[in-house]
């Protein structure tokens, strides 16, 4: 079924619409295939950026649309709904695009943002660490001055598009204090000295590359540096914040793809003379299944509104997270149980759903972190 939006306005409307239809003609009808094969969707990430996806909520000087945040997020919806390795993997680009609209000085954003923006480019954002996931402030992998910039020697871990992105934002140690010694990097891929592990062997989101990044003297110059030297901590946890609610976005997609999949086959299937969706026992389920991707839908948007208000939107964006994912879960669950044993065979994406939400409870901050920090903002408050 078609989601019933409330978007500011008809220009909205429209790009999210469009943005609708490319993910069910283009990108849904590959999913399945793509995913069971482990093929990145470089040319579906392409496609995207030249339909205008990810400048949506940013400026035109680049070539954006200037949105507001709950538009852009709205269309990642739909898009994860389609094909949630691909709604996982814009949410991680536009996070890098962030970085850049935000801190890199005029000369970098003129010559690097047009690219990004509009798909030609992909990236990578490279924060975590073997021993540095939900603790970033413990990273360990080094820039040293040179004459000319900066040599980076160290790991990255859990990245995605690792071996496939155009550029790494990477976060690396610059000095020794522990909270403002990382800086961030915008590394090219290519570059002498950077390299990539085998992909992890992932339970879903199998077209979604996950690996290592080594960095074995990679030279940059002063102009890869974004931001001030140390700040690197502060452009990564800011551009958190927003990509909590990417994902957020993108799992209650995926939840609710796995909702219209179990109402639809709840209207088909017969047991005892009638469908199975006139049995008061499912209906109810199917009922908490619509709570669960209503709820999670609200969340992310509040936090959306605010931020687009330029209001402290840390601790929603937290619960939209957290409120998201859990519900992605819980729904992708319910939907296998709808299906009953066909739920658990490959011929229908209900497994499939199931085994991609697990993920969105762990990256980007795990659900316990969230609840870290909705707790620590309560209580600062």
């Amino acid at each position: 079924m078609s989601v019933d939006r409330l978007l500011p306005g008809a220009g909205s409307e429209e790009l999210v619409a469009l943005i609708s239809e490319i993910a069910h003609e283009q990108l849904a009808p590959r999913a399945s295939a793509a995913e069971a094969a482990e093929n990145f969707p470089r040319d579906e990430f392409r496609l995207l950026g030249r339909a205008g996806m990810y400048g949506l909520p940013y400026p035109e000087r680049w070539g954006g649309l200037d949105q507001p945040y709950e538009v852009y997020l709205q269309a990642l919806e739909e898009v994860a709904a389609a094909w949630m390795s691909v709604g996982v993997g814009v949410s991680v680009h536009v996070m890098t695009c962030l970085a850049l609209v935000r801190h890199a000085t005029p000369q970098q954003q003129d010559r690097f943002l047009p690219e990004m923006l509009g798909g030609e480019l992909l990236g990578a954002y490279a924060l975590s660490e073997p021993q540095a996931g939900s603790d970033v402030a413990s990273i360990t992998s080094r820039a040293k001055r040179t004459d000319s910039g900066y040599e980076l020697h160290g790991q990255k871990a859990w990245i995605s598009h690792a071996g496939h992105a155009d550029y790494y934002l990477s976060f690396i140690r610059t000095g020794e204090d522990r909270n403002h010694g990382v800086s961030c990097f915008l590394v090219p891929a290519g570059i002498g000295g950077l390299s990539f592990g085998e992909p992890e062997r992932k339970m879903g989101l199998t077209a979604s590359t996950t690996g290592a990044v080594y960095f074995d003297g990679v030279a940059v110059g002063d102009d890869r540096l974004i931001g001030a030297e140390g700040d690197g901590l502060t452009i990564a946890l800011g551009a958190l914040d927003s990509g909590r609610l990417g994902i957020a976005a993108a799992a209650t997609g995926l939840a609710q793809a796995a909702l219209d999949l179990a109402s639809e086959y709840a209207e088909q299937r017969v047991q005892f003379g009638r469908t199975i969706g006139e049995f008061e026992g499912l209906q109810f389920l199917l009922a908490d299944m619509a709570a669960a991707v209503g709820s999670a839908r609200a969340c992310y948007l509040l936090a959306a509104r605010r931020r687009d208000a330029g209001k402290p939107f840390s601790r929603d964006a937290a619960i939209a997270k957290l409120t998201a994912t859990d519900a992605a879960m819980k729904v992708t669950t319910d939907a296998v149980q709808v299906l009953g044993g066909y739920g658990y065979t490959r011929d229908f994406p209900a497994e499939r759903y199931l085994r991609e939400a697990k993920a969105t409870q762990i990256f980007e901050g795990t659900n316990q972190v969230q609840r870290l920090v909705i707790a620590r903002e309560l209580l600062r408050d």
